[in-house]
């Protein structure tokens, strides 16, 4: 009786591997149109290369209809000044009397109202803090248009400069305790 199942299993074992090798990709082995896909002759990849060339690519920023012309120059400082300025601050600062600064990531806007300079902190969409700066004409030695930067200003005090498109602006912060 064991001989018999072991028979049994044996032929069972063995046919069942035949069959998991049917339909496999070595089956269409040789066949050029095994995907659906059709020979191209050489003249037609040749017309096909032809009507690609004299096409330009249009920019879809671009509106149709109206006439555009802006030199690379200035594309680059339209989308430069869209970025945001982020600010890292890592100590407690004073906003006033009894406002602090916590520490944390800020996004820097600098705005004038009512001919006064403003550096606005945010953080999502709400503001935190308004101080008031001084506009200036100096770059403080950046390469860049855009920047904010948090620089030591004595033993209390810390430095927000900021440079935009606009302006350029500086003010002087308290350490909290």
């Amino acid at each position: 009786m064991r001989t018999f199942l072991t028979f049994l299993f044996l032929i069972i074992f063995s046919t069942g591997n035949f069959v998991l090798a049917d339909g496999d990709l070595w089956d269409n082995y040789g066949d050029t149109n095994v995907y659906g896909q059709k020979p191209v002759s050489e003249e037609e990849f040749q017309k096909a290369l032809e009507s690609k060339k004299g096409k330009k690519k249009r920019d879809k920023n671009i509106p149709k209809g109206e006439s555009f012309s802006q030199s690379n120059e200035t594309e680059t400082l339209t989308t430069t000044t869209k970025e945001p300025q982020i600010l890292l601050i890592p100590l407690n600062l004073k906003a006033g009397e009894d406002a602090v600064i916590p520490p944390g990531h800020y996004e820097v806007k600098g705005e004038r109202e009512n001919g006064k300079t403003y550096l606005k902190l945010y953080q999502s969409h709400d503001l935190i803090a308004k101080l008031p700066a001084v506009e200036t004409d100096n770059d403080f030695g950046e390469q860049t248009i855009n920047f904010v930067k948090l620089l030591p200003h004595g033993d209390y005090h810390v430095q927000i400069v900021y440079g935009s498109l606009d302006f350029n602006a500086y003010t002087v912060i308290d350490i909290a305790d």
